[in-house]
């Protein structure tokens, strides 16, 4: 590995496992094996998949599935080494600081980047209280901001060249917000020289990235031993589809990943809106639905008739006049994403996708509706959405989900209080972390009355 070039990703999840180091490990099969992955964690909350990774040298079986149940098994080895999680991130910082690194890319969750609708820092987020005391103490900490400037201001040390910060997960504008982020991160570490550091030495291309991936359950095990003959420990499964597109703004070289069907582009945008907008809001809408209607898995709602009316007349009543023109037939697109949702062999949960809502209201579904208000047009077929993860609130709150929820971004104390409220709408509707300008509005008040008397039809109807 001395002569190769290097990317360190931070965030050993299913995703990265069947997404980037999938398109890595086809160049490197393609006879270009001068790229490799170094992969750490920077929580200590995956201890047996990075044990089994280490002991597997990095290779683990990638299931796939399609829409009409034809599964596919590949070994999968781009990852040359595996960093066992230390609670000081010694190995992952030295590792970022290598000069072989040329690429640090990451995944994480919309709420953990801890930012508000203009791109400022939640200074009240613990974690992020705590990273930053860590940074003035020269010491990495568990966020992204905190793993960065650990790894960056030792590069800067050690008079290491630049490298490129990639994102691979699902915030808009991804590498825009989180390079404001991590300059407002080391701003407050009061790192002068750091910032100036990073500003001349680094990048962050946009990038939007594509495939779903469930948490893999026992029976992938199974069924890659059964297929493959090995007991593989760590094996990851997704839907057969897969997508990455990256602006090509990389100051350290990259790798040729075009040649592996990578979408290299001037401008990610009208993709990732087209992804964020349809993809994602419609999983979590299905998700949410599903949930209220006492379904386990996505492809249950997709296939009830009222759950896919509702998730396709969101998009093509409002999404669809929001984004248009553009490059991509985004009818066609939308058909896709039902197809997709729809594939019964992928068993993906319904409490997977709908975690996080106070984070996906935001980022997927506020911005056709202030689009849409702005311009004076309806929000009917939208409204249901945020309705729909109202009615799920309020089933939260009374402790009747038939599942354990998950959310970052979300305070349970004000959730509490919006379902307390004499008037729960009303009180949702004036959350400006989650409307932020139309927090309040009449008209987005009045939509989501509305809603949710479709919302509760919806949930008492039988299946």
């Amino acid at each position: 590995m001395d002569t190769m070039n290097l990317i360190l990703h931070v965030g050993l999840g299913s995703f990265h496992r069947a997404h980037q180091a999938v398109y890595l490990h086809r160049l490197r099969e393609s006879g270009d094996r001068s790229w490799a992955i170094v992969g750490a964690n920077s929580r200590p909350d995956m201890a047996p998949t990075l044990e089994a990774l280490i002991a597997q040298q990095g290779r683990y079986t990638l299931e796939t599935v399609t829409p009409a149940g034809v599964r596919r098994y590949e070994r999968i080895e781009s990852i040359e080494r595996v960093l066992p999680y230390e609670p000081d991130l010694a190995g992952l910082v030295e590792a970022g600081a290598d000069a072989r690194t040329r690429i640090i890319s990451f995944t994480v969750t919309e709420a953990g980047y801890y930012l508000d609708a203009q791109d400022r820092l939640d200074p009240g987020a613990a974690e992020l209280a705590a990273d930053l005391g860590a940074a003035r103490a020269g010491r990495a900490g568990s966020t992204i901001y905190g793993v960065l400037t650990a790894v960056l201001r030792r590069r800067m040390q050690l008079g290491r060249g630049p490298v490129t910060l990639l994102n691979c997960d699902n915030l808009r504008h991804n590498g825009d917000r989180s390079r404001h982020g991590l300059m407002q991160f080391i701003a407050a570490a009061g790192d002068d020289a750091l910032a100036r550091w990073v500003a001349a030495q680094t990048s962050s291309p946009n990038a939007m990235v594509d495939r779903i991936t469930p948490r893999p359950t026992p029976e992938v095990a199974r069924r890659v031993q059964a297929a493959t003959g090995w007991d593989d420990r760590a094996p990851v499964m997704a839907e057969s589809f897969i997508q990455w597109v990256i602006e090509d703004r990389f100051v350290a070289g990259r790798p040729a990943l075009e040649r592996v069907g990578v979408e290299m582009v001037e401008s990610v945008q009208p993709y990732e809106e087209a992804k964020i907008r349809i993809l994602n809001a419609t999983h979590s809408c299905i998700a949410w639905a599903g949930t209220l209607r006492g379904m386990t898995y996505i492809h249950e709602g997709t296939q009830d008739p009222a759950i896919r009316r509702l998730a396709h007349d969101y998009v093509t009543d409002d999404v669809i006049a929001c984004l248009s023109p553009s490059p991509i037939d985004l009818a066609a697109y939308r058909d896709t994403v039902l197809e997709r949702f729809g594939n019964p062999a992928i068993a993906d949960t319904n409490q997977r996708v709908a975690m996080d809502g106070y984070a996906k209201i935001p980022g997927f579904i506020r911005p056709t509706l202030v689009e849409r208000l702005g311009r004076g047009e309806p929000i009917d077929s939208t409204a249901m959405l945020p309705a729909l993860f109202l009615a799920f609130l309020q089933r939260w709150h009374r402790g009747a989900l038939a599942y354990a929820y998950q959310d970052q971004a979300m305070d349970p104390a004000a959730a509490h209080a919006v379902c307390e409220a004499a008037d729960p709408v009303a009180a949702f509707c004036a959350d400006t972390k989650l409307w932020g300008p139309i927090a309040g509005d009449a008209r987005l008040l009045a939509a989501l009355r509305a809603a949710g008397e479709r919302v509760a039809y919806l949930t008492a109807a039988p299946r």
